[in-house]
């Protein structure tokens, strides 16, 4: 028992010792908080990310119009080599044209409707009736076929939309934040098993549909309505239904409607009551140009012996199509641009250079930044950190919305609590504070930490990001809150800054 206690007080006393020994240079602190919360242009770069830009769906002109002026602009920030480099190939671009859906009868309503990615067109006005499909098996979709020629296709729905009784937006307690803190490391098979299960889930649930497509393909139909039942007051969570492989055959147009619009069509479909739709769909494919690109630039280390080290901060660029991308993700682009440009106007000199990454294809699958680590950064032979991946000191990541930093994610690297600890007392005003243990998933910095490299996404307040942002058609620039994004950037500013100049890189996980 005593030599049990022994290990716990060693353990505290060196964790403190660790603390205290990390350096933080306030005065340049103080020169990054005056220029990210007094003199921000965070909201200036994340305007024409948006609103200026439009969607920036990967392969899309809206994608290469938005990279092209971060380039630009990370050039005139003063950073060097900024660059469009490619990683690989990705596929057809698309974009959306036109839309117009509408049901004109039994009645005339305008339908919060919106097309999916990669998906085809109408050719023009047509005229539809609806086809209900009222089935729960594959078997008895049977009945259906030879009866889906120019239909549009409706798989019966019941649910019920829940009201909201409270808040759209929030943010973390004081008691969750806490909880975070105390959390314990999440073992891995723990973390497989409840990834496979929610897979197989989401396979058991679009079986039945993708089985529908497939007899509607075959049969003539026009489109294929879906709805997600989170999407309500008409917000619409709308993805991809279609491939973007360069020799798979243009999807059937496949419709995301407001969960509203959705049900009152099966409503009436199912009292046999006859309903007749307008549709109007343009869309476009790309295929001149299959691959990826990422948006690079530097500031140079000014350390002779560290120099050659690389402290990386990164965001993706790359959007859905329906909005255009405000918290998913020009928020961490404009976050991330604002950063490095806080560095070059309070003339700080970090000793290990700065590298800032805007990754595109992030949406459909992590791949700008997974194959940008494995171009550069990974031993393929054992999926380790090669020569050039050892350089890396650190990287950062943006992509939870427009909410404030409240902490980091330490994705199970112990031995950064204590460094990050020291780095976020300085901001303990702006609220943040919290390091938990806990991973994090499903965004950029995964690339990184899967082949042992030290990498964090931040820990932000939802606000609205998961009930009405999230991969929606009013994920626009009135979602963003300026003094959150001016925190968050001031904050990235100072962590990219502090890896820049400490001693060592930052450790990586036992």
């Amino acid at each position: 028992m005593k030599k049990f206690l022994f290990v716990i007080l060693f353990s505290a006393v060196s964790l403190s010792l660790k603390a205290q020994s990390e350096d933080v240079d306030m005065e340049a602190i103080k020169k990054i908080r005056k220029e990210g919360l007094e003199n921000s242009k965070v909201m200036d770069i994340a305007f024409y990310l948006t609103d200026a830009n439009g969607p920036r769906l990967q392969g899309s002109p809206g994608f290469m119009k938005a990279a092209n002026y971060a380039k630009n602009k990370l050039t005139e920030f003063g950073l060097n080599d900024s660059r469009l480099e490619a990683w690989g190939d990705f596929g057809k671009g698309w974009e959306l044209q036109k839309s117009y859906i509408a049901m004109t009868a039994p009645y005339y309503r305008p339908l919060i409707a919106l097309p999916k990615v990669w998906t085809g067109g109408t050719k023009g006005l047509v005229q539809a009736e609806v086809l209900l499909v009222d089935e729960t098996d594959t078997t008895a979709l049977e009945q259906y076929k030879g009866k889906m020629k120019n239909k549009v296709i409706l798989l019966y729905k019941n649910d019920k939309i829940k009201l909201s009784f409270g808040p759209d937006a929030k943010r973390f307690t004081e008691k969750e934040l806490e909880e975070m803190v105390n959390a314990k490391p999440e073992a891995t098979n723990q973390r497989d098993t409840t990834f496979r299960n929610m897979i197989a889930a989401m396979r058991k649930a679009s079986y039945l549909s993708n089985k529908t497509k497939e007899m509607a393909v075959k049969d003539g139909a026009i489109a294929f309505f879906s709805m997600n039942p989170l999407g309500k007051d008409g917000t619409v969570f709308v993805t991809g239904g279609g491939s973007y492989k360069p020799k798979d055959p243009e999807n059937l147009l496949d419709i995301a409607l407001a969960a509203e619009d959705y049900l009152t069509l099966c409503r009436l479909a199912k009292a046999g009551i006859p309903v007749k739709l307008d549709l109007d769909v343009k869309t476009k494919f790309y295929s001149d140009d299959l691959k990826g690109y990422n948006v690079l630039a530097e500031i140079p280390g000014s350390d002779p012996k560290l120099k050659d080290e690389v402290v990386m901060l990164g965001a993706h660029l790359d959007s859905w199509h329906t909005g255009t991308g405000a918290t998913d993700n020009a928020a961490g682009s404009a976050v991330m641009m604002e950063a490095v440009r806080i560095l070059k106007a309070s003339g700080l000199k970090p000793k290990r250079t700065i590298r800032i990454a805007l990754w595109s294809a992030e949406e459909q699958g992590l791949h700008g930044s997974r194959n940008y680590v494995k171009n550069h950064l990974t031993d393929t032979t054992t999926m380790k950190p090669n020569a050039e991946g050892d350089k890396i000191a650190g990287y950062f990541n943006v992509d939870n919305g427009t909410g404030k930093i409240r902490g980091v994610y330490l994705q199970g690297n112990e031995e950064c609590r204590s460094i990050f600890t020291k780095w976020l007392e300085p901001f303990a005003d702006l609220e943040a504070k919290t390091l938990t243990i806990r991973n994090t998933g499903g965004t950029d910095h995964l690339a990184f930490d899967r082949i042992g490299l030290p990498g964090f996404q931040f820990i932000q307040d939802q606000i609205e990001y998961n009930t009405r942002t999230h991969h929606t058609n009013i994920d626009t620039f009135d979602h963003l809150l300026e003094d959150d994004l001016k925190q968050a950037a001031t904050i990235v500013a100072a962590f990219v800054y502090n890896a820049s100049v400490r001693p060592e890189k930052l450790p990586r996980k036992k």
